[in-house]
């Protein structure tokens, strides 16, 4: 994928300086799926991130999009451009825009617990700066962890958890191993309820739901 330009991301913030003043604001946005609906928080201090999901939620580029890759007690994932009306059975997650956006990672205010909304992207090492994916995304679900755990994981991994973190993993849950790796730019307000029921639909072996879920809809809406 190739990196976002300045003119592109110019363009981003003309587009939406009707709906964000100054950075200031944190919108949110409806999903409409077909197995209910799901409110999401964009933060103000991933701004990159926040604008260009707004660019393509105005200019209807997730209507009809699914959820391509589920995999439980992890994450459900969509955005991708090629899987509206893509065929039963066909691999889906190449599709994207021609930018990727630059990593936004504020860590550790931002982590990888349940309903956090990230930005998908490819691996290290291709993309060692992080850079975001331009339209796939997924909402955490994860697992919960013991405290013994996640001592084990520090220690592993040579990281310390806040306190802050350590609660969350225990009582909401997540996936604390991709934390500062990827941006983290939302949260579910409402609907986890629904990304609930979509982390346990049956998959194929790319994890792709056998029965497709789609994105209905997306629109900016008020608090």
């Amino acid at each position: 994928m190739k990196k976002m330009t300045a003119t592109a991301l110019a363009c981003i913030f003309c587009l939406c300086a009707g709906y964000v003043s100054a950075q200031e604001k944190e919108l949110v946005v409806l999903m409409d799926t077909d197995m209910g609906k799901i409110k999401v928080k964009l933060y103000s201090d991933t701004p990159l991130h926040r604008d260009n999901f707004i660019k393509l939620v105005n200019g209807r580029q997730y209507d009809g999009l699914l959820f391509h890759r589920v995999i439980k007690q992890f994450m459900v994932q969509g955005g991708d451009i090629k899987s509206k009306e893509a065929p039963a059975g066909e691999k889906l997650g190449d599709g994207n825009l021609d930018y990727t956006v630059p990593a936004e990672i504020v860590y550790p205010k931002y982590f990888h617990r349940y309903g956090q909304l990230c930005a998908a992207r490819t691996g290290d090492e291709v993309n060692p700066e992080k850079a975001s994916s331009a339209t796939q995304f997924y909402i955490v679900t994860g697992k919960h962890f013991t405290e013994r755990e996640l001592d084990r994981m520090e220690t592993e991994k040579g990281v310390k958890f806040t306190a802050e973190q350590r609660q969350a993993y225990m009582i909401d849950g997540g996936a604390p191993h991709l934390d500062g790796a990827y941006t983290v730019f939302g949260e579910v307000t409402s609907g986890m309820n629904v990304v609930d029921r979509i982390q346990f639909v049956p998959v194929d072996e790319n994890n792709r739901p056998l029965k497709d879920v789609k994105i209905k809809s997306m629109k900016i809406v008020k608090m």
